[in-house]
């Protein structure tokens, strides 16, 4: 500890650790200047100190009393944690420690909104026997800006939070400014309010709208309030730009040096149709009995360097996110559409991994170097597929430059797959949907979207080089953010197994199963009326991958170490393998900060962007059902739980609840480690992935909710179980595999 202390600052401070394990010793609350004495900190060290206290009390180690003396929280019988609210009103504190969330009355969450940091004091249990709580102090505010709607009420103007863990309104400022603007507002209008007044005891919340975004329905309106909803940056400052624009428009001589030339090697871009953002080109050729494969990627970090604006602004966003119709991009567009992308018939610099694979799929040899590189054509995933894989004439004249190699890359692709298979990934069959918009941009459709072989083929072609990167870094002891999956958690295992042998079939492994044993179960399903319900259960008993510089491997693609490398165009942890890469290549080492910070903001902003793009395509799929209303459809229950169950439609690729007053006069019992509802007179049972046909009744805008009830003139919808298809929203709209780098 005093190590790194040493390391940080000239006068070491006291570390969080010493501070909390002396004011454990001392048992009681304690003044600053005591607090100074005791740990010796002088004059010069009182200012940085009390920083590092407010610091301390910031994470919830330490809180200050009325008296401002400090003390240690858990020494209070307090507990600190993170508010999250529920759309009725109550809430929950979730404990920094991993303790039992402490439920929140409606009267407590009226000091709160959702996301604040507080400390709560435990008072008894709820009538449920969950621990409820008092809120003690509030110690961070999550909240300066909410998106909403503004409506008028009795002469009183106020706003409903679009987020509906949000269930207070902020009334609007009562100045003569505030006024003059409530004149021109409209009830009903999404606006932006800033908060001038947090919530109290005393008072609701006080803001002042700063954004008037326009009318509920207007095309793109979801878009703008998940920007500001979710806090995703989507406007470059002024600086990033200027120093966007100092870059030149092309390739430059001068950017040469050092780099091998592979203008005249035949490599080609694959993507979807509507992709504009190339990362990746590749290039395949047989080698004796085996294959060279040329990965070349943008580099990026040519461009972007380390601490600059762009740099902090990429940091900042984490990733592009892919909208329905719509990009928000980690780059400025000069560089993600331009000078990084790998556009055809344009010199373009890159980092390229060339690889020497055998003829059983194993990377014998990899090295990684900085070159210059021409694309030689932009190729889609469908014309790819025509020409390998249908035999089209047309599209193979067409291609007839780059189709040897193709056809070797090809060739590679099978073997690779083989290797896949006796690795033992896990390959779950979740096919895609994409949105089809007319001129104006209302929603006419949703298909669905399937990934042909050449999807699979691009992707193997960057796992393999995600592969040769990380264990590149790992072997040259550089720290860098390895993409992490780690093991499922025992008990989510037993949970799994239990299930599972309610059906007759095992996973094998133990306690502590392998992907393979995943994977050899997924084998058994295949022609299972059942596969469907059985696939899903298995997926949800596995864990959400993760950024993190600690390499536990990547439990799901069964590897040992597994990093991103291959989109540093939207990913920035891609963009911080290219430079850890580049330092040691030049005998260095990278260090950009607290690799444990960055993982867990990359992982954040990741989860962010899933969560925005979610609540939109809710949006959309609630305004393309609205009109339909009465219909009666299709589809697989989706989810069973306590209060209804989630049913998928087959058409329309849409989701909504059956509400367990609508299942039938009986009372229901919900069934968690079945995933299935259980009438206790009748006996009828809704189970996850049933068939099942239900009328559409309700669509509320407001809260993008679909309800359905079943099928009237039925005894039971219910339709006996057969191979469904389980859907899931395309991961960037232009057909690309999320897997895909």
């Amino acid at each position: 500890m005093l190590a790194r202390e040493q390391a940080s600052y000239e006068h070491p401070l006291p570390s969080r650790e010493y501070v909390l394990a002396k004011l454990a010793e001392q048992a009681v609350p304690l003044p600053f200047d005591e607090i100074c004495r005791l740990l010796d900190v002088d004059e010069r060290e009182r200012e940085p100190f009390l920083r590092r206290l407010g610091a301390m009390a910031r994470d919830g180690q330490l809180m200050q009393d009325r008296r401002n003396n400090w003390l240690i929280p858990d020494k209070a019988n307090l507990i600190t944690g993170k508010v999250q609210g529920h759309p009725d009103g109550y809430g929950f504190l979730i404990p920094e420690d991993g303790g039992e969330d402490i439920y929140l009355s409606a009267k407590e969450m009226e000091k709160v909104l959702h996301g604040d940091r507080a400390i709560v004091r435990v008072t008894g249990t709820d009538r449920k026997g969950r621990p409820e709580g008092k809120i003690v102090e509030v110690t961070e505010r999550a909240n300066t800006r909410i998106v909403g709607r503004v409506y008028c009420e009795h002469g009183v103007w106020f706003v409903v939070a679009e987020n509906q863990r949000i269930s207070q309104d902020i009334l609007l400022a009562q100045d003569r400014k505030a006024k003059q603007q409530e004149s021109k507002l409209k009830s009903g209008q999404v606006v932006v309010v800033e908060i001038i007044e947090q919530p109290s005891k005393h008072a609701q919340a006080i803001g002042k709208v700063v954004e008037v975004l326009g009318n509920y329905a207007d095309p793109g309106m979801e878009i703008e309030i998940a920007l500001r909803k979710h806090e995703l940056p989507f406007e470059f400052s002024g600086a990033a730009l200027q120093q966007t624009r100092k870059l030149p428009d092309a390739v430059r001589k001068t950017d040469w040096k050092s780099r091998k030339d592979l203008t005249a090697l035949p490599l080609v871009t694959i993507d979807g149709e509507t992709a504009r953002d190339f990362d990746d080109a590749v290039y395949c050729e047989r080698q004796g009995k085996g294959y060279r494969l040329v990965v070349a990627i943008a580099d990026v970090s040519h461009y972007v360097t380390a601490d600059s604006v762009l740099d902090q602004e990429a940091y900042e966003r984490g990733n592009s996110v892919y909208f329905p119709r719509r990009v928000i991009p980690m780059l400025p567009e000069k560089l993600s559409n331009g000078l990084c992308s790998l556009n055809p018939e344009v010199e373009r610099l890159s980092m390229v991994c060339d690889m020497s694979i055998s003829a059983t799929g194993e990377i014998k040899r990899y090295r990684f170097y900085s070159a210059v590189m021409f694309s030689q054509a932009r190729l889609t995933y469908t014309e790819v597929a025509a020409a390998l894989y249908e035999g089209n004439k047309d599209t193979r004249r067409k291609l007839a430059k780059v189709l040897p190699h193709l056809e070797d890359l090809d060739a590679l692709f099978r073997v690779m797959l083989k290797a896949r298979t006796k690795r033992g990934a896990i390959d779950f069959d979740t096919p895609e949907t994409i949105m089809v918009f007319d001129d104006h941009g209302k929603i006419l459709r949703i298909e669905p979207y399937e990934r042909n072989d050449a999807h699979r083929l691009i992707e193997e072609c960057m796992l393999a080089a995600n592969v040769c990167a990380s264990e590149f870094l790992r072997d040259h002891e550089q720290a860098v953010l390895y993409r992490t999956h780690p093991e499922p958690k025992e008990e989510k295992v037993a949970k799994l197994r239990d299930f599972l042998a309610t059906f007759g079939l095992q996973l094998g492994g133990g306690d502590t199963p392998h992907a393979k044993d995943y994977a050899k179960l997924l084998e058994k399903l295949d022609g299972r009326p059942d596969k469907l319900l059985l696939q899903t259960v298995m997926l949800r008993s596995l864990q959400q991958a993760i950024y993190s510089p600690d390499n536990v491997g990547h439990f799901g693609l069964a590897y040992e170490s597994y990093a991103h490398f291959t989109s540093p165009i939207r990913r920035y942890p891609d963009l911080l393998v290219h430079r850890a890469i580049k330092a040691v290549l030049a005998g260095g080492k990278y260090a950009p900060g607290n690799w444990d910070e960055i993982g867990m903001h990359c992982s954040a902003t990741e989860r962010r962007a899933d969560e925005a793009t979610r609540d939109v395509e809710n949006w959309l799929k609630c305004y393309y059902m609205q009109d339909r209303v009465g219909e009666i459809f299709s589809g697989s229950i989706s989810s069973v739980v306590p209060f209804g169950i989630f049913v998928a439609l087959d058409d329309v690729f849409v989701e909504g609840l059956v509400h367990v007053s609508e299942l039938g006069r009986d009372y229901f019992t919900f069934d968690e480690t079945n995933h299935q509802m259980i009438g206790e007179r009748t006996g009828v049972r809704y189970r996850l992935a049933d068939r099942i046909r239900v009328q559409l009744v309700r669509v509320d805008m407001n809260s993008n909710k679909i309800d359905f009830r079943l099928a009237p003139a039925e005894p039971s919808s219910v339709i006996p179980a057969k191979a469904g298809i389980q859907r899931r929203s395309a991961n960037k709209n232009t057909g690309s595999s999320p897997a895909r780098g």
